[in-house]
Protein backbone atom coordinates (compact mmCIF):
# COMPACT_ATOMS: atom_id res chain seq x y z
CA UNK A 1 0.00 0.00 0.00
CA UNK A 2 1.28 3.56 -0.43
CA UNK A 3 2.48 5.83 1.76
CA UNK A 4 0.51 8.47 3.34
CA UNK A 5 2.25 11.73 2.43
CA UNK A 6 2.84 14.03 5.02
CA UNK A 7 3.77 17.80 5.26
CA UNK A 8 4.58 19.85 8.63
CA UNK A 9 3.84 23.63 8.55
CA UNK A 10 6.09 25.28 11.25
CA UNK A 11 9.55 23.45 12.94
CA UNK A 12 9.20 25.00 16.30
CA UNK A 13 9.49 22.63 19.39
CA UNK A 14 5.77 20.82 19.21
CA UNK A 15 6.72 19.95 15.47
CA UNK A 16 9.67 17.60 16.38
CA UNK A 17 7.37 15.47 18.39
CA UNK A 18 4.93 15.71 15.73
CA UNK A 19 7.79 14.43 13.67
CA UNK A 20 8.62 11.88 16.12
CA UNK A 21 5.08 10.92 15.89
CA UNK A 22 5.15 10.22 12.21
CA UNK A 23 8.66 8.56 12.44
CA UNK A 24 6.61 5.34 14.40
CA UNK A 25 4.76 4.72 11.51
CA UNK A 26 7.57 3.77 8.97
CA UNK A 27 5.45 1.73 7.07
CA UNK A 28 2.66 3.99 6.93
CA UNK A 29 3.77 7.70 6.31
CA UNK A 30 6.56 9.51 4.43
CA UNK A 31 7.24 13.09 5.84
CA UNK A 32 7.75 14.30 1.94
CA UNK A 33 7.81 18.31 2.97
CA UNK A 34 8.36 20.89 5.81
CA UNK A 35 7.79 24.57 6.00
CA UNK A 36 8.99 27.50 8.19
CA UNK A 37 9.34 31.21 7.34
CA UNK A 38 13.04 31.12 8.41
CA UNK A 39 14.74 29.36 5.90
CA UNK A 40 18.00 28.70 7.89
CA UNK A 41 15.64 27.00 10.33
CA UNK A 42 13.58 24.89 7.58
CA UNK A 43 16.37 23.83 5.63
CA UNK A 44 18.39 22.32 8.76
CA UNK A 45 15.20 20.65 10.05
CA UNK A 46 14.81 19.12 6.68
CA UNK A 47 18.32 17.72 7.29
CA UNK A 48 18.21 16.90 10.29
CA UNK A 49 14.73 14.35 9.56
CA UNK A 50 15.92 13.34 5.94
CA UNK A 51 13.40 15.30 4.34
CA UNK A 52 13.35 15.87 1.04
CA UNK A 53 12.07 18.84 0.33
CA UNK A 54 11.49 22.48 2.23
CA UNK A 55 9.84 25.80 1.39
CA UNK A 56 9.27 29.08 3.30
CA UNK A 57 5.79 29.14 2.37
CA UNK A 58 2.99 27.23 3.18
CA UNK A 59 0.79 28.24 -0.14
CA UNK A 60 3.68 27.28 -2.52
CA UNK A 61 4.03 23.92 -0.01
CA UNK A 62 0.84 22.99 -0.77
CA UNK A 63 0.80 24.07 -4.49
CA UNK A 64 3.58 22.19 -5.87
CA UNK A 65 3.14 19.01 -3.17
CA UNK A 66 0.27 16.47 -3.33
CA UNK A 67 -0.33 15.67 0.37
CA UNK A 68 -2.27 13.52 2.39
CA UNK A 69 -1.77 15.42 5.38
CA UNK A 70 -0.14 18.21 6.97
CA UNK A 71 0.57 19.03 10.70
CA UNK A 72 0.17 23.14 11.71
CA UNK A 73 2.62 23.62 13.84
CA UNK A 74 2.55 27.78 13.58
CA UNK A 75 2.46 30.06 16.43
CA UNK A 76 -1.36 30.74 16.88
CA UNK A 77 -2.06 33.38 14.66
CA UNK A 78 -1.03 31.31 11.74
CA UNK A 79 -3.26 28.70 12.25
CA UNK A 80 -6.31 29.31 10.51
CA UNK A 81 -4.81 30.69 7.23
CA UNK A 82 -2.46 27.40 7.52
CA UNK A 83 -5.24 24.98 7.82
CA UNK A 84 -7.70 26.67 5.68
CA UNK A 85 -4.58 26.55 2.71
CA UNK A 86 -3.98 22.72 3.57
CA UNK A 87 -7.37 22.03 3.59
CA UNK A 88 -8.12 23.94 0.05
CA UNK A 89 -5.05 21.87 -1.10
CA UNK A 90 -6.31 18.41 -1.06
CA UNK A 91 -4.98 17.70 2.65
CA UNK A 92 -6.17 16.34 5.82
CA UNK A 93 -5.18 18.24 8.88
CA UNK A 94 -3.85 17.88 12.24
CA UNK A 95 -3.59 21.79 13.90
CA UNK A 96 -2.07 22.37 17.43
CA UNK A 97 -4.17 23.63 20.16
CA UNK A 98 -5.28 26.31 20.83
CA UNK A 99 -7.35 25.87 17.36
CA UNK A 100 -7.25 29.43 16.20
CA UNK A 101 -6.80 33.06 17.93
CA UNK A 102 -10.88 33.20 18.68
CA UNK A 103 -13.85 30.92 17.89
CA UNK A 104 -14.96 33.12 14.63
CA UNK A 105 -11.57 32.13 13.09
CA UNK A 106 -12.27 28.26 14.49
CA UNK A 107 -15.88 28.36 12.62
CA UNK A 108 -13.83 29.36 9.35
CA UNK A 109 -11.53 26.55 9.99
CA UNK A 110 -14.47 24.07 10.58
CA UNK A 111 -16.55 25.07 7.69
CA UNK A 112 -13.96 24.79 5.06
CA UNK A 113 -13.21 21.36 7.03
CA UNK A 114 -16.72 20.64 5.78
CA UNK A 115 -16.91 22.15 2.51
CA UNK A 116 -13.31 20.19 1.40
CA UNK A 117 -14.70 16.87 2.91
CA UNK A 118 -11.45 16.52 4.86
CA UNK A 119 -10.52 15.62 8.19
CA UNK A 120 -9.74 18.17 10.69
CA UNK A 121 -8.09 17.31 14.06
CA UNK A 122 -7.38 19.25 16.48
CA UNK A 123 -4.16 18.92 18.97
CA UNK A 124 -5.47 17.86 22.33
CA UNK A 125 -3.05 15.30 23.32
CA UNK A 126 -4.31 14.70 26.65
CA UNK A 127 -7.04 12.59 25.00
CA UNK A 128 -4.75 10.25 24.23
CA UNK A 129 -3.12 9.32 27.66
CA UNK A 130 -3.34 6.01 29.65
CA UNK A 131 -4.84 8.29 32.50
CA UNK A 132 -7.61 9.10 30.15
CA UNK A 133 -8.29 5.94 28.94
CA UNK A 134 -8.44 4.58 32.52
CA UNK A 135 -11.13 7.56 33.14
CA UNK A 136 -12.78 6.40 30.53
CA UNK A 137 -13.10 2.78 31.75
CA UNK A 138 -13.85 3.70 35.56
CA UNK A 139 -17.11 5.85 33.97
CA UNK A 140 -17.78 2.96 31.70
CA UNK A 141 -17.80 0.39 34.68
CA UNK A 142 -20.33 3.20 36.37
CA UNK A 143 -17.86 3.70 38.95
CA UNK A 144 -18.05 7.73 38.62
CA UNK A 145 -21.88 7.54 38.78
CA UNK A 146 -23.50 11.23 37.35
CA UNK A 147 -20.17 13.37 36.76
CA UNK A 148 -21.43 16.77 37.78
CA UNK A 149 -18.44 19.07 38.90
CA UNK A 150 -14.38 19.52 38.01
CA UNK A 151 -11.59 21.24 38.98
CA UNK A 152 -8.70 21.77 36.49
CA UNK A 153 -5.59 23.69 37.07
CA UNK A 154 -2.16 24.12 35.17
CA UNK A 155 -0.09 26.16 37.38
CA UNK A 156 3.60 27.44 36.93
CA UNK A 157 5.26 29.62 39.64
CA UNK A 158 7.70 31.07 37.61
CA UNK A 159 7.41 29.91 33.66
CA UNK A 160 6.25 32.24 30.97
CA UNK A 161 7.87 30.30 27.71
CA UNK A 162 8.85 33.87 26.55
CA UNK A 163 9.20 34.92 22.58
CA UNK A 164 5.74 34.77 20.88
CA UNK A 165 4.45 33.22 23.63
CA UNK A 166 3.86 36.58 26.00
CA UNK A 167 2.93 38.55 22.76
CA UNK A 168 -0.89 38.19 22.27
CA UNK A 169 -0.84 39.42 19.02
CA UNK A 170 0.88 36.02 18.07
CA UNK A 171 -0.64 33.90 20.96
CA UNK A 172 -4.18 35.52 21.61
CA UNK A 173 -3.70 35.09 25.34
CA UNK A 174 -1.39 34.09 27.89
CA UNK A 175 -1.37 30.97 29.91
CA UNK A 176 -5.42 30.33 29.77
CA UNK A 177 -5.06 29.58 25.97
CA UNK A 178 -1.38 28.08 26.09
CA UNK A 179 -1.70 26.05 29.40
CA UNK A 180 -5.62 26.07 30.64
CA UNK A 181 -6.36 24.65 27.14
CA UNK A 182 -4.95 21.36 27.55
CA UNK A 183 -7.12 20.99 31.27
CA UNK A 184 -10.42 22.62 30.22
CA UNK A 185 -10.73 19.91 27.31
CA UNK A 186 -9.61 17.44 28.79
CA UNK A 187 -12.29 18.41 31.62
CA UNK A 188 -15.32 18.37 28.87
CA UNK A 189 -14.13 15.37 27.26
CA UNK A 190 -13.76 12.98 30.23
CA UNK A 191 -17.46 14.49 31.51
CA UNK A 192 -18.95 13.41 27.75
CA UNK A 193 -18.56 16.52 26.37
CA UNK A 194 -21.47 18.78 27.53
CA UNK A 195 -21.87 21.78 25.48
CA UNK A 196 -20.64 24.88 27.53
CA UNK A 197 -23.59 28.11 28.29
CA UNK A 198 -21.58 30.76 30.18
CA UNK A 199 -18.46 31.97 31.69
CA UNK A 200 -17.41 33.96 34.47
CA UNK A 201 -13.64 34.91 34.36
CA UNK A 202 -11.19 36.87 36.30
CA UNK A 203 -7.39 37.57 34.40
CA UNK A 204 -4.44 39.29 36.41
CA UNK A 205 -0.96 40.61 35.03
CA UNK A 206 0.12 41.34 38.61
CA UNK A 207 3.61 40.43 38.12
CA UNK A 208 4.06 39.99 34.61
CA UNK A 209 6.90 37.70 33.07
CA UNK A 210 9.48 35.67 34.77
CA UNK A 211 11.01 37.63 37.49
CA UNK A 212 13.72 35.12 39.10
CA UNK A 213 17.43 34.27 37.38
CA UNK A 214 19.76 31.50 37.42
CA UNK A 215 19.50 27.82 37.33
CA UNK A 216 16.10 27.60 38.31
CA UNK A 217 14.17 29.13 35.94
CA UNK A 218 13.29 26.75 32.89
CA UNK A 219 11.88 29.21 30.42
CA UNK A 220 13.76 32.02 28.54
CA UNK A 221 12.06 35.11 29.49
CA UNK A 222 10.76 38.00 26.93
CA UNK A 223 13.50 39.77 25.73
CA UNK A 224 12.93 43.27 23.87
CA UNK A 225 15.68 41.79 21.17
CA UNK A 226 13.27 39.20 20.55
CA UNK A 227 10.73 41.44 18.71
CA UNK A 228 7.93 40.63 20.88
CA UNK A 229 6.13 42.09 23.93
CA UNK A 230 4.78 40.84 27.38
CA UNK A 231 1.30 41.18 26.77
CA UNK A 232 -1.05 38.81 28.03
CA UNK A 233 -2.28 37.90 31.70
CA UNK A 234 0.14 36.06 33.88
CA UNK A 235 -2.89 34.50 35.79
CA UNK A 236 -6.48 33.09 35.04
CA UNK A 237 -9.39 31.76 36.78
CA UNK A 238 -12.80 31.20 35.72
CA UNK A 239 -15.88 28.77 36.45
CA UNK A 240 -17.93 27.67 33.45
CA UNK A 241 -21.45 25.97 33.39
CA UNK A 242 -22.55 23.21 30.59
CA UNK A 243 -26.05 22.93 29.91
CA UNK A 244 -26.47 19.59 31.51
CA UNK A 245 -25.26 21.33 34.89
CA UNK A 246 -21.91 20.08 34.64
CA UNK A 247 -19.72 22.68 35.98
CA UNK A 248 -16.13 23.57 35.72
CA UNK A 249 -13.63 25.76 37.71
CA UNK A 250 -10.06 26.34 36.26
CA UNK A 251 -6.87 28.26 36.86
CA UNK A 252 -3.85 28.20 34.77
CA UNK A 253 -0.79 30.80 35.07
CA UNK A 254 2.32 31.72 33.78
CA UNK A 255 3.62 33.36 37.16
CA UNK A 256 2.04 32.93 40.44
CA UNK A 257 3.24 33.39 43.89
CA UNK A 258 3.41 29.39 44.93
CA UNK A 259 5.61 27.01 46.50
CA UNK A 260 6.34 25.04 43.39
CA UNK A 261 4.48 24.43 39.50
CA UNK A 262 1.29 21.48 39.78
CA UNK A 263 -1.77 20.83 37.48
CA UNK A 264 -4.18 18.19 38.07
CA UNK A 265 -8.04 17.50 36.78
CA UNK A 266 -10.42 16.32 39.61
CA UNK A 267 -13.98 14.92 38.55
CA UNK A 268 -16.64 14.55 41.06
CA UNK A 269 -19.87 12.41 40.40
CA UNK A 270 -22.80 10.83 42.67
CA UNK A 271 -20.50 7.46 43.28
CA UNK A 272 -16.99 8.96 43.32
CA UNK A 273 -14.18 11.52 42.55
CA UNK A 274 -11.25 10.83 40.66
CA UNK A 275 -7.89 12.43 40.50
CA UNK A 276 -7.16 12.03 36.69
CA UNK A 277 -3.79 12.53 36.74
CA UNK A 278 -2.72 9.57 39.70
CA UNK A 279 -5.61 7.19 39.05
CA UNK A 280 -6.74 7.57 42.29
CA UNK A 281 -10.73 7.20 43.46
CA UNK A 282 -12.02 8.17 46.30
CA UNK A 283 -15.33 6.75 47.13
CA UNK A 284 -17.54 4.35 49.78
CA UNK A 285 -16.89 1.05 50.34
CA UNK A 286 -18.97 -0.95 53.11
CA UNK A 287 -19.49 1.69 54.76
CA UNK A 288 -16.07 3.15 55.14
CA UNK A 289 -14.84 5.83 52.77
CA UNK A 290 -11.61 4.41 50.90
CA UNK A 291 -8.79 5.71 48.10
CA UNK A 292 -8.40 2.94 45.46
CA UNK A 293 -4.90 3.78 43.91
CA UNK A 294 -4.06 1.71 40.66
CA UNK A 295 -1.06 -0.70 41.16
CA UNK A 296 0.98 1.28 38.22
CA UNK A 297 0.89 4.84 37.51
CA UNK A 298 -1.83 5.46 34.55
CA UNK A 299 -0.01 8.67 32.80
CA UNK A 300 2.05 8.30 29.79
CA UNK A 301 4.84 9.98 28.59
CA UNK A 302 5.18 13.15 26.62
CA UNK A 303 6.92 12.23 23.93
CA UNK A 304 4.09 9.10 23.76
CA UNK A 305 1.29 10.89 24.05
CA UNK A 306 2.02 12.52 20.60
CA UNK A 307 2.82 9.07 19.73
CA UNK A 308 -0.54 7.98 20.24
CA UNK A 309 -2.12 10.91 18.57
CA UNK A 310 -0.59 10.72 15.53
CA UNK A 311 -1.25 7.32 15.09
CA UNK A 312 -4.90 7.57 15.71
CA UNK A 313 -4.86 10.75 13.19
CA UNK A 314 -3.73 8.37 10.43
CA UNK A 315 -6.23 5.75 11.86
CA UNK A 316 -8.96 8.59 11.22
CA UNK A 317 -7.43 9.55 7.88
CA UNK A 318 -7.30 6.18 6.95
CA UNK A 319 -10.93 5.43 7.51
CA UNK A 320 -10.09 2.47 10.42
CA UNK A 321 -11.16 4.65 13.64
CA UNK A 322 -13.17 8.30 14.55
CA UNK A 323 -11.17 11.05 14.66
CA UNK A 324 -10.93 11.53 18.50
CA UNK A 325 -10.41 15.54 18.72
CA UNK A 326 -12.76 16.52 15.68
CA UNK A 327 -13.01 20.19 14.86
CA UNK A 328 -16.26 20.88 16.69
CA UNK A 329 -14.84 19.91 19.78
CA UNK A 330 -11.43 23.00 19.38
CA UNK A 331 -14.70 25.09 18.05
CA UNK A 332 -15.96 24.55 21.44
CA UNK A 333 -13.14 25.35 23.13
CA UNK A 334 -12.49 28.65 21.79
CA UNK A 335 -16.08 29.54 22.32
CA UNK A 336 -15.10 29.18 26.02
CA UNK A 337 -11.65 31.01 26.06
CA UNK A 338 -13.39 33.52 24.31
CA UNK A 339 -16.53 33.73 26.61
CA UNK A 340 -13.54 33.80 30.49
CA UNK A 341 -11.53 36.40 28.47
CA UNK A 342 -14.74 38.91 27.31
CA UNK A 343 -15.88 38.10 31.11
CA UNK A 344 -12.92 39.33 32.27
CA UNK A 345 -12.86 42.52 30.79
CA UNK A 346 -16.74 43.38 31.71
CA UNK A 347 -16.52 42.01 35.20
CA UNK A 348 -19.98 39.87 34.03
CA UNK A 349 -20.96 36.10 33.02
CA UNK A 350 -20.94 35.81 29.36
CA UNK A 351 -23.30 33.57 27.38
CA UNK A 352 -21.72 31.01 25.55
CA UNK A 353 -23.46 30.43 22.22
CA UNK A 354 -23.89 27.33 19.71
CA UNK A 355 -21.90 26.79 16.84
CA UNK A 356 -23.22 28.43 13.68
Amino acid sequence: MEKIKVGIIGTGGISQVHMGGYKALPDRVEVVAVCDIDENKVKNYAAKYDVPRWYTDFNEMMAKENLDCVSVCTWNSVHKDATIAALRGGANVICEKPMAMNAAEAEEMLNTAKETGKLLQIGFVRRFGGDTALVQQYAKDGLLGDIYYAKASYLRKDGCPGGWFGDKSYSGGGPLIDLGVHVIDLARYLAGGPKPVSAYGVTFNNIGCNRASGSQVAWDGPSNKSGFEFSVEDFASALVRFDNGFTLSVEASFNLNIPRDSGSVQLFGTKAGINIDSGELYTALSGKYVTITPSSSPSTGFSDLFVNEIRAFVDAVEGKAPCLAPAEDGVWLMKILDAIYESAKTGKSVDITPIA
